[in-house]
């Protein structure tokens, strides 16, 4: 399957836009969503570009550039994005109902890693030093997000949430529909191979 890295393409908007925040005053107004702003839907997506923090940009860098590329390879460009903007737009949409603003791409990167966990469940990451299946730190990451609720932070759990719940229903459909045409395409040459066998042996 042949992939067009859109996941290193989105972390490049994703640099290009902090760079912009931090030089351009008011940059980050123009395209940050919250409560008052909804109307303007495009804010819904450019949020999903800007950050809060160097470190902040960082850690979401990392997480897309690596896991993206890696369901990228699985489910192809096409979906990715799907993926990507699905869940960064519906972790936006929450989130701005509980916090004053929303902005970071952490709802679609909670998107890629839920989709992850339902199609590459054994996949070996490390969380926190430890080795794990990809299966068993989604777990621990909905754990962490569903805790955090209860201990008020800078940090968006709520977003967390909504972009992982898309990651996992999209994963599944995906993974389920790939099981699906594997059966088919077995089925027919299983057919293939036992007209080939009738032809052969029994119609000589």
């Amino acid at each position: 399957m042949k992939i067009k890295y859109y996941a290193l393409w989105l972390s490049l908007i994703c640099i290009i836009a902090f760079v912009l925040q931090s030089l351009i005053n008011g940059f980050t107004n123009l395209f940050i969503l919250d409560s008052s702003r909804m109307a303007e839907i495009w804010r819904f997506v450019t949020a999903i570009f800007l950050h809060g923090s160097l470190g902040h940009l960082i850690a979401n860098l990392f997480a897309l550039m690596l896991f993206g590329t890696i369901l990228e390879g699985q489910i192809g460009s096409r979906k990715f994005l799907v993926l990507f903007f699905a869940s960064g737009v519906f972790a936006n949409f929450i989130a701005v109902w509980f916090y004053p603003s929303s902005l970071g791409a952490s709802g679609a990167i909670y998107g890629i890693l839920g989709a992850l966990a339902v199609i590459r469940p054994m996949m070996t990451v490390w969380l926190s030093g430890i080795p794990m299946p990809m299966m068993l730190a989604g777990i621990v990451w909905v754990a962490g997000g569903v805790l955090g609720l209860f201990y008020p932070s800078d940090v968006g759990h709520i977003a967390h949430l909504s972009g992982i719940a898309i990651g996992l229903i999209l994963g599944s459909i995906w993974r389920d529909w790939s099981r699906k045409v594997e059966m088919i395409e077995k089925l027919k040459l299983n057919e293939g191979y036992m007209q080939e066998w009738e032809d052969y042996y029994v119609k000589r």
